[in-house]
């Protein structure tokens, strides 16, 4: 009786840790972008120690080309921004629909990338798919779009406001497998 209320409880932190682990991968999908009411580039921080990868990919319902002008800015809870005032470069074919485009982009170091914006200036129109960040501090975020991006605008996602969330309070991989080893000891 006794090693079945052991295996019991074991399944249960199981599945619980596991739908922690799996909860954040559904979260941005179900969000929609949104303007930010002000953007301040002062708090921009000019220190480039750290490397990011940012991989966008534009919608097939997006305009063939554009010739707009696409900045970004994204960051942590803790302040830390990275911004790039131009990606685009239209000679090279960057932004084409049904396209991906990856940048490597230097910034301040930031730890888990919680908030992205885009902005676009011009009249071509532009509508990217999805925008995925992924830095050393902080593991790969992936943020739907799958929207045009207004012109003159920040648009985009802030999941740094909801400390709450599981994307927030995600139990890292490695301490999943000590708990997991600590309950198979019990059973075993």
């Amino acid at each position: 009786m006794r090693n079945s209320h052991y295996f019991l409880r074991s399944c249960f932190a199981f599945f619980f840790v596991l739908g922690l682990s799996q909860a954040d991968q559904s979260i941005i999908s179900h969000l929609q972008p949104q303007p930010l009411e002000s953007f301040n580039l002062s708090l921009v921080q000019n220190a480039g120690s750290c490397y990011y990868t940012v991989a966008i990919s534009t919608s097939c319902s997006s305009p063939r080309y554009t010739r707009d002008q696409i900045s970004i800015s994204f960051g942590d809870a803790y302040g830390n921004q990275i911004y790039t005032p131009r990606l685009d470069d239209p000679s090279t074919g960057t932004f084409e629909r049904c396209s991906s485009d990856t940048f490597q982009i230097s910034g301040p170091c930031a730890y888990q990338i919680c908030y992205v914006y885009l902005y676009r200036s011009g009249r071509d129109g532009w509508k990217p798919d999805t925008v995925q960040i992924s830095g050393y501090y902080s593991r790969t975020v992936t943020f739907t779009y799958n929207t045009f991006i207004p012109r003159d605008v920040w648009y985009g996602f802030n999941l740094c406001q909801n400390t709450s969330s599981a994307l927030q309070q995600r139990i890292p991989k490695w301490f999943m497998y000590v708990i997991l080893a600590v309950l198979a000891s019990f059973i075993f």
